[in-house]
Parts: structure tokens; sequence; C-alpha cells
């Protein structure tokens, strides 16, 4: 009881002390909880939607759970009308309704701006049914009656300001539907972002479908008392043929809706609680260091418990108790805050177009117990080198200065033990650039980033005595008096210094890592677009789930201008080879000037031949495995079409990054065995440009496809551009989630310097009386404080460049193999770094400054 209570009163005593290591705890518990009640919150939206659209028995085509729902050809798989007579006529059923649906559409308003979400959410167009009444209603005027009339959902029509009366275009692979609202449907529960438009039966089944009399499921409703597994169980006796109908319960159909929907989902909550980790992990060194500098300053206090009576374990357990208290009301802010940061994620994916609601605010009762527990633990261990540090305290420490460092440099066995595991870390990092299987060299990696980072945080006191040392000369020295004062300040406690340089450097090793792997990836995308690829334009869709329809194929094909049009489909077939080994694959089905578009080198044959008659190509790889050479044939069975035989006219490298193991045949031979209605559109096309007439024909490509803003043009430099643009997307995100980690770094900065100010209070004190001044002081901190930052910078930038590196000569084996530092960047972030550092010690300068001289002298 005497232990709890010294504990407490230590920890209220100090409390101002550890406010900022309870930041940190609150910081990385809010990440962790908001992470989760963000990611639960959407599934419940999803899980709510799903359950409020799946009748209770749906059928629809089998092979519909074969294939992407979205299809090459543009419309969707269907079932015959006839189907629908017959699930009516089931026991126990009270309705049977055909529904048509498609998301390869893309609705434009008069103005030709796209309806669609910008988010990834799909354009819906279908029918209007009675099922549809599970979700939504009409709180605008009516349902489309005719093929002039649609119906828009309210969240789309709020959106992009649309009124009944306004004129929608639905573009299909069918044509173009002109109509007007004539109503506006309201969802029952939360539309997560998806745009949705209703034709009338008849139009949706022409105009979606290709034909009348076709439907893409069934919705049965069940009468009163009949359960949705005895409902399925009649539906299917009446359909008859189990080998052509796949039929859900409602939970089913929910089911697998979430099954789709949560693996992504998962993606991202992993990701996530992945930087809410390496916030945790860098949270630890602020709370070591915050435990080592109380009990560093505590010292005779702690000497004169021990002189009293006072066991070590007693001694032990009062730091851990005050470690729990820590812990538990970090982690209590940080289950609210968590909560705060959900409902800001949730308004954050609104701006960007996604809709969530807080009515759907989902708190698992396990997400504030795991963040609890999970800060908690983290304090407690984090605690515990400080607590044993605290238990060795002799009773005769009771008769020294209090705050005298017990630590002053780091011990040769930690400097042997940081050696090996950074050495080792290093010679793994050098097998991963030399492996010859990226698999191989993934592990090789893995263990390199883990053993190095240890390494450098188990030897950063070493490296403090040394690097400090360095910079010192470089920045502090020209401050004279007060510089060299700075950095003595530094270096009197390497493993102080070496901890709070080590929180900073994690951020940013992995800042300059992925900055490493994205300039590579940039510049060998780069050199790879340059060496292969000879069109001037690539025409494609544009955050869009829509192929090119055939209307804008024409549009494209009559521009002026242009030397040659290049169509691309993607056709999926089984493949068999001359040794009996059957796989799925998809072909390229290519016009021949496809070889002048991309340039592909060629093993063996000629790639000409390939897209003769009844002729095809296939990488190397697949030659390889399956012992292949030119003139074997092969059996290729088209989906939805014919089997034929083909010849190998043509083996290609796959030593590359475009079209890596692609098979390539004429679009005419893919034409002679799949059926017109069944073959796929154009996924890409390619155009080249008469000589001297680029930019003409740039501008007649674009205005071709004007009326399709689902589609865009992009020549060689506008492709370069979108996939910086895109990688640097994807950087900025992870970033974003880094800064998290760097914030606490910085935390960790100010937490050192706050109490080392106050540990120095007496030294403090009597500079001050033999002629220091308070701007002198002020700024003796300050560049304390930013040669620690860069120490750390230095030590995660070195790091970061030699995982980036090793990393890269990894990715050359998939064909990345441009090694391009992004030194402005790497500068950059250096620089910044002693910004860092001058923004961690203004609060502590300013403290320091207004010290009372004779009290600070007085201090014990």
């Amino acid at each position: 009881m005497t232990v709890w209570k010294t504990s407490r009163r230590n920890f209220f005593a100090h409390k101002g002390r550890m406010a900022l290591s309870a930041v940190a705890v609150l910081l990385s518990v809010a990440f962790v909880c908001g992470t989760l009640v963000f990611t639960d919150t959407m599934n419940t939206t999803f899980d709510k939607l799903f359950a409020a659209t799946s009748a209770d028995v749906t059928v629809s085509p089998k092979a519909a759970g074969e294939v992407d729902e979205l299809p090459e050809n543009g419309k969707p798989v269907t079932l015959p009308a006839a189907a629908v007579e017959q699930a009516g006529k089931a026991d126990g059923v009270k309705t049977a309704e055909g529904t048509v649906s498609s998301m390869s559409v893309t609705v434009v308003d008069s103005h030709n701006k796209n309806m669609g979400s910008s988010t990834g959410a799909p354009t819906i167009a279908g029918n209007w049914t009675q099922n549809d009444l599970r979700s939504m209603e009409i709180t605008s005027g009516h349902a489309p009656r005719g093929p002039t009339e649609v119906m828009v959902d309210a969240d789309t029509a709020d959106k992009h300001h649309l009124k009944i009366g306004d004129e929608l275009r639905t573009i299909a692979v069918t044509g173009d539907i002109r109509a007007r609202i004539s109503g506006i449907a309201s969802f029952k529960v939360t539309n997560p972002g998806a745009a949705v438009v209703y034709l009338d039966t008849a139009t949706a089944q022409v105009k979606l479908l290709g034909k009348p009399d076709v439907f893409t499921q069934i919705s049965v409703t069940a009468k009163p008392g009949v359960s949705d597994a005895q409902l399925k169980k009649n539906v299917a006796t009446a359909l008859g043929d189990s080998a052509a109908y796949k039929l859900q319960t409602q939970q089913e159909a929910t089911d697998a809706n979430k099954d789709s929907m949560g693996s992504s989902l998962d993606v991202m909550k992993y990701a996530m609680l992945g930087f809410a980790g390496i916030a945790f992990l860098v949270g630890i060194f602020l709370i070591v260091n915050t435990f080592s500098m109380l009990v560093a300053q505590r010292t005779r206090e702690i000497g004169l418990m021990r002189a009293i009576g006072s066991s070590r374990k007693q001694v032990n357990r009062s730091v851990l108790i005050e470690a729990l208290f820590l812990g538990f009301v970090g982690s209590l802010l940080g289950v609210g805050a968590g909560i705060g940061v959900a409902v800001g994620l949730m308004k954050l994916m609104n701006s960007m177009g996604m809709n969530l609601s807080t009515e759907d605010l989902t708190i698992a009762w396990t997400t504030p117990v795991l963040g609890l527990a999970l800060g908690v633990i983290v304090t407690v261990v984090a605690a515990y080198v400080p607590a044993r540090r605290a238990g060795k305290i002799s009773p005769m420490a009771a008769l020294r200065d209090a705050g005298t460092p017990a630590d002053g440099r780091a011990g040769r066995v930690r400097a042997a033990i940081g050696l090996v595991l950074t050495l080792a870390g290093g010679a793994a990092l050098l097998a991963a650039t030399r492996a010859d299987k990226s698999s191989e060299g993934s592990l090789f990696l893995g263990l390199g980033v883990v053993s190095t980072l240890i390494g450098f945080i188990v030897i950063g006191p070493l490296l403090a005595g040394f690097v400090v040392r360095v910079l010192s000369t470089v920045v502090l020295r020209m401050f004279g008096p007060v510089g060299r004062m700075a950095e003595r300040n530094a270096l009197r406690n390497p493993r102080r210094t070496g901890a709070t340089g080590a929180a900073l450097m994690i951020g940013l090793a992995l800042v300059a890592c992925l900055s490493v792997v994205g300039s590579s990836m940039v510049a060998s995308a780069t050199e790879e677009l340059d060496k292969s690829v000879g069109a001037d334009f690539i025409v494609q869709p544009s955050g869009t789930r829509q192929p090119i329809v055939p209307q804008a194929a024409k549009a494209l094909e009559a521009v002026p201008g242009v030397e040659h049009i290049t169509d691309y489909k993607v056709v999926s077939a089984k493949l068999t080879a001359p040794d009996g080994s059957t796989e799925d694959k998809v072909l390229a089905a290519v016009d021949p000037t496809y070889r002048d578009d991309v340039r592909r080198e060629t093993v063996s044959g000629n790639l000409a031949d390939a897209y003769g008659k009844d002729a095809m190509s296939v990488g190397d790889t697949y030659a390889t495995k399956h012992h292949l050479k030119v003139g074997d044939r092969l059996t290729v069975a088209f989906k939805d079409g014919e089997t034929a035989k083909l010849t190998l006219a043509a083996i290609t490298s796959d030593d590359v990054n475009i079209d890596k193991h692609a098979m390539y045949t004429n679009v005419t031979t893919a034409e002679k065995y799949v059926p017109a209605d069944k073959m796929p559109k154009n996924m890409l096309m390619f155009a080249k440009a008469q000589d001297g007439k680029e930019k003409e024909a740039y501008a007649a490509l674009k205005a071709a496809v004007a009326k399709y803003p689902q589609y865009t043009v992009k020549n060689q430099a506008d492709f370069k551009q979108q996939l910086k643009d895109q990688i640097g997307q994807m950087l900025n995100i992870v970033y974003g989630l880094l800064a998290l980690a760097i914030i606490v770094a910085v935390l960790g900065v100010v937490n050192t310097l706050a109490l080392s100010v106050v540990e120095r209070t007496r030294e403090i004190g009597l500079m001050r009386a033999i002629g220091l001044s308070r701007r002198q002081l002020r700024r003796m901190i300050r560049l304390e404080s930013v040669v620690i930052a860069l120490f750390g910078a230095l030590l995660g930038l070195g790091l970061g460049m030699g995982w980036g590196t090793a990393a890269q000569k990894l990715l050359a084996l998939e064909g990345l193999g441009v090694l391009e530092i992004p030194w402005p960047t790497i500068l950059t972030v250096f620089v910044g770094s002693a910004f860092v550092g001058l923004f961690a010690a203004l609060v502590p300068a300013f403290r320091a400054g207004r010290m009372n001289v004779l009290n600070a002298i007085a201090t014990d």
C-alpha cells in the first residue's frame, strides 16, 4: 500500500514532466482506435446496404460467379426472362421479378460532366423494381415510364445539383440513352457513394443488355411463414437446371458481398494499424527517456528510500506503477480521441465524394479494451528498463548530488551487440541485392531492415559521440562558446541523445526508403516507356469501369492526321500446351500495328507472324515452363466461344515491365472464334500520328472523345506525368501516415529538452550568474535541439537510403532496373529536421530563460 501511495504521489508531483509522454500514448492509441472505429463503421455501412438491397432469394446466372462482374464486352451475363416465370411458380413464392443491372455505364449531364463518383464507387444503371423499395423510396416525381425518362438517386442529384426535367445521357456499349429526369429516389440506408440511375424495364433490357427478354438477376420474395432456406430449395426445384443458375438467400448474398468488400477494407485497416505500430515504437523511446531522466533526477530521493528500508523490488514496482498511471491516463484519453479521429476520417471521405454517416458510427467493445490494453502494456514495457535501473540505486546515492547521469557512455556489451546486429543486417541487405529470385531476396531484405534498425538503435549512443561531434564542427562551432556548450550538453549523456535521435530516425528512415523506391520506379518506368513504346498516343478509361464503347472507338478511327489506330482487347481462354497442361490465360487480341506501338524483343520466331492466320505468341517464361518451340500447336478454348488450334509463331522476352508475360494474337483470329456479341471491347487504343502532324492529331483525338469524359487521350509526356503523379500520391498518403510517428518523435525531443532543463537547473543558474545572458541560454538549448534532430535525421536518411537501394536492386529482378536517389527530397528532409529541432526547443528554451537565477542556484 505504501508503494502505491508513493507512486501516486510521485506521479501527480511530476505530472507536468510526464505530459508529453502521455500525449504520445494518447496519439498512438487514438490512431489505433480511430482506425478500428472507422473501418468498423464502413463495414456497418456496407452491411446495412447489402442487407437492404438483397432479396429473400436471388437467382443469377451461374457464370456470373466465375467472371468479373464487369465483363470485357461491357454487357453483364444474363438469364432468360422465362426463368422469372418458372421461379414465380415455385411453392412459397410471393413475387418473382426480373432485375436489370449494369456497372459498365457512364452517366453524364447536359454539359457532358460525369455524374459518377470520384472515389472509385460504381455507377449503376438498371430497372426500377419492387425489390428496390427495400432500400429506396421515391421522394420526388415518379419512376420512369418510357424510354425518355430516367430516375436518379438523391445523393447524386444533390451532389451535381440535378432536378426533375434535367437531361441525362447514359453511355453503354449498345449506344447512348438520352432521357430526362422523371423522379428522384432516396436511400433508406447510407449510400457509400455509388451513382444510381433507373430506366424502365424494356429500355434497360435493350440498351444495357443488348436484347429484350433477358435479365441479370431474379429477385424472389417469400410468402409469410416461408424461410429463405426453404424458398431457395423450392425455387431451385422449379428452375430445374442447377448448372445454369446460382441461388443465394438474403444472408448468403449479404455475406458474399461483405467478403468481397471486406478484403479491401482489411488491407486499409492493417496498413493504418501498421503505421500506428510505428508510432508506438517511436513512443517507446520517448517513454524510456522520460522515466530514465526522472529516475536520474530522483537519484537522491530513491537513495533515501533505500536507506530507510525500501527494497529494490519496491522501488522497481513504484516506477512501474507510475508507468501504469501514465499508460492508463494516456490510453483513456486516446480512446476518446480515437472516436474523434474516426469522425474526422469520415468527414474527410465525405469531402472526397464518399458518403459515410455518423449515424452508422460503430464502436465495438473490443476497440476501447484493445486501446487501453495496448497503451498500458507498451508504456509499462517501455518503463521496465528505467525501473530496473531505479531498483539498483544504492542507499549511498542519498549522499550524492541528484541528477548525476548513471550512463555516461554506452557499455561495451551494448556496443558489441549493436555492431553485430548492424553488420549482420548490412550483410543481409547485400545478399538481397545479389539474390537471383525476388522471393529469396525479399527474405534477406526484411531481415536486413529489421537487423539494421535494431542495430542502429542499440548502437545509437556510440554513434552519438562521433556523429554529434562531426555535426557540431559544421553547425555549432560557428556560434562560439554557446555552440560548444550545446555540443557538450548533447554529448553528456550519449544514451539519452541516442534514444532521442532514434525516435526521429525511424520515421525518416521509412521516408527516405520509400522516396528512393518511388523515384526509382518512376525512373525505371520512364526508361521503359522511352525504350518500348512507339505509339504517340494512348487512349484509356479514366476512373471508370467501362471499356471503350464502340461509338467512341469509331470516333477515334475517323480522326484525320493519324497514321494508324490499334485496337487492344483482352480475351480470356483456357490454354492447353502440347505437354497436356491446361491453364486459364488472357490473350491480347490486337491489330498487327501493335508491334510498332509497343516494341517487344523476340527470343525465337518472328512477332509479325504471330498476327497471321490462326497464330499467336507467348512469353519466354511460359515457353520455358512447357518446353515450347516455334511451330508448336496450342489448343485455345476461348471463353464464350469455340476451341481453336493456334500455331506458336513467336516467343517474346518477359524481361520487361510493359506487357510482361503477354500472349498476342490478331484481333481477327479472336473474332473468328468468339461470337460478335461476346467479343470483348477495347480496353486500350493506341495511335500513331503522321509525320509532322503530332500536335494536330493530339488535338483531334481529344476532340473525338470530348463527348466521352470517361476516356482520356495521353501522349507519352502525359503518360509519364500520370505515372509520376500516381506514385507521388501514394507516397504522400504514406508520408501523411508516417507524420504521426514523426510528431511523436518531435514530442520526444521536446520532452528530452524539457526534462534536461529541469535536470540542469542549478547548472543553468550558475551559468547565468557568471554572465550567460538569457538570449545565449535560449540559443544554447535551441542549438542542442538542432544537433540532436540532425543526428536522428542523418542516421534515418542514411539507413533509409540503404534500405531503398537494396529494395530497388531487388525490384530490378522485376524489370525496375534504374536506381535514382531523390536528392532534393533527402536534402529538404535533412534541412527540415533542423527546423524541427528549432521548433522542439521553443518551449524548453523559453522556460529556461525565465528561471530566477538565485532560485536556480539554490535548487537541490
